[in-house]
């Protein structure tokens, strides 16, 4: 008996860019030292717990994130 389709498909563009996104945002996040990474860390999860319920609005506070983190000194 097949399952019903519940949720996203996983062959959704969009997700699959999210979630490389966040993967690699979390990769920049890393080597900062504790102080920093780990408000950082809280922040990307906030955001990836967004992503299961509006994608669109997940995806643009990335964006946000990602130009602040670009902004600041510690980023490299």
């Amino acid at each position: 008996m097949p399952v019903p389709e519940e949720g996203p498909r996983w062959e959704d563009p969009e997700l699959t860019r999210l979630a490389r996104r966040l993967r690699d945002a979390h990769r920049l996040v890393a080597p900062l030292p504790a102080e920093h990474r780990k408000r950082l860390i809280r922040h990307l999860l906030a955001i990836t717990d967004l992503a299961k319920r509006d994608t669109a609005l997940a995806a643009r506070r990335l964006d946000a994130f990602l130009a602040d983190f670009h902004g600041t000194p510690d980023a490299r």
